[in-house]
């Protein structure tokens, strides 16, 4: 009876309102979840589970409910991200170069779900340093979708996607660089929001491309993702970036008027969109149609130059966040070096994995002398103008509506040959990621074989609570 109650939990509040009736406890919930994990873990989403730590916390947190003393998230058990940082416990990015290494702080993030009572039940599997739309690069072997384990889970938050689409909790914490929580959200078939650049602190994150890193939510309802930003949102002395902006009660999700809409035509026109996507995504516009949205076409003509752009601009940072593992400051020793030179040498080639030394030397080119005009500083330069422009468009809008994903779940090992193949994989994501805005991924349906699929929603800047209010309307409806 728990495991079938249970396993029908999609929200925090209902998970709450049994317990405070006396149907479930904190501790039979943990359990169960704790039951899923080891059920699945072919699907290879954790990487370690805190078994008896989340235990322990249960215990004390139904303590807490009898009292009428917890936090907003009691009863959430809740993954987080193997680039999070936990102290006490082992972050590694996954990646041998800090395949030891244990967390001698917290991020803010863990400590403000901490605060507010909720359960960290394991870290979980990604792509390494984040880099990768696939979840493949990771040094403890590929995600593999719950819907079909042949099929990628989607990346880099491929293990935080993946343990909520099979219920191994019920919601899970990624980072979002070029679209990490949107396109594994998008492929498992979930809720994953990026927020707006600065509303969530960096604090504690492994960094990969500071000027865009984000954390964020994946869930099983907007409600939840609502919620969760709410607790992880806000100004953090600890990072300078972070902004001072009053954080709305994201909870607190109100009904949408009717909205105006606008669809980028290039995503629908685009070459290597899946017939079905396209299919479905013009489905979707006419169902918004239908229950009284105004959706307009409008041209987006840097369509093509995107991927080019946040490639360029994030593979310079990855060589500059990336250049303090060197085996004598940070991480991995080679065991076989023999001097300074051997050192840095060999515990950089064996500590990190292919798809990360490449983005590493792409950096460094484009960074070099002769080449930084040419690249770094033309792409900077264009993501001005992309910016510019989708913000012109939203002056005009309340939300842009996208593909999240070329395709649905592509095969593991389909892609990883070919990096630029994997790379347009973001061609949608990134345009929130160059802006800086905010983008939901929310479930839209299936193709003929059952494969989710997912439709973006963008907003404009610090409008989150518009963005999960018009996403919680779009789902129900």
């Amino acid at each position: 009876m728990l495991a079938e109650k249970t396993y029908t939990y999609n929200r925090l509040q209902d998970i709450q309102s049994d317990i405070k009736a006396g149907i479930l406890s904190v501790e039979d919930l943990v359990n169960f979840y704790l039951h899923q994990i080891q059920q699945f873990s072919d699907l290879n989403a954790f990487i370690e589970v805190f078994t008896e730590e989340s235990i322990q916390q249960a215990k004390s947190i139904q303590e807490k409910i009898t009292n009428g003393t917890a936090g907003k998230l009691a009863g959430m058990v809740i993954g987080i991200k193997d680039n999070i940082s936990y102290k006490g416990h082992k972050v590694s990015a996954s990646s041998k170069m800090l395949e030891n290494y244990t967390a001698v702080y917290s991020a803010t993030v863990i400590e403000r779900l901490l605060k507010e009572d909720a359960i960290i039940i394991g870290r979980l599997n990604c792509d390494e340093f984040a880099m990768g739309a696939s979840n493949e690069t990771s040094y403890y072997g590929p995600v593999k979708n719950f819907i079909d384990p042949r099929k990628v889970s989607g990346g880099s938050s491929g293990g935080s996607a993946v343990a909520v689409q099979a219920n191994m909790c019920l919601a899970s914490l990624g980072t979002d660089t070029g679209g990490s929580i949107r396109q594994p959200a998008a492929f498992c078939g979930v809720i994953g929001i990026k927020p707006t650049y600065s509303r969530v602190s960096r604090y504690g994150v492994i960094a990969y491309a500071s000027s865009f890193d984000q954390v964020g939510p994946i869930t099983r309802s907007v409600e939840d993702a609502a919620i969760l930003l709410e607790v992880i949102s806000g100004r953090d002395e600890n990072d300078n970036i972070s902004s001072g902006k009053e954080v709305p009660q994201y909870s607190e999700l109100s009904k949408a008027a009717p909205k105006k809409i606008a669809y980028i035509e290039e995503t629908l026109n685009a070459e290597g969109l899946d017939p079905e996507i396209k299919k479905n995504i013009k489905e979707q516009i006419a169902h918004l149609k239908a229950i009284g949205h105004t959706v307009e076409p409008v041209s987006f003509e840097y369509l093509d130059y995107v991927v080019a752009t946040y490639y360029i601009l994030t593979t310079a940072e990855a060589s500059s966040n990336l250049s303090r593992y060197d085996g004598i400051h940070y991480g991995h020793r080679s065991e076989k070096a023999f001097d300074l030179e051997s050192t840095y040498k060999l515990s950089r080639s064996e500590g990190f994995g292919d798809e990360v030394k490449r983005r590493i030397m792409l950096g460094t080119f484009v960074l070099s002398a002769g080449y930084y005009d040419a690249y770094y500083a033309r792409a900077q330069k264009v993501r001005r103008l992309i910016k510019d422009k989708i913000e012109h468009i939203l002056k005009g809008y309340d939300f842009i509506l996208t593909p999240t994903t070329p395709s649905p779940a592509f095969d593991i090992g389909a892609k990883i040959t070919d990096p630029l193949e994997s790379y347009l994989a973001d061609i949608f994501t990134v345009i929130a990621s160059l802006t800086g805005l905010p983008a939901i991924s929310v479930p839209c349906g299936t193709t003929e074989t059952g494969l989710p699929l997912g439709i973006q929603i963008m907003g404009r800047s610090f409008e989150e609570d518009k963005l999960l209010s018009f996403s919680k309307d779009y789902l129900e409806k």
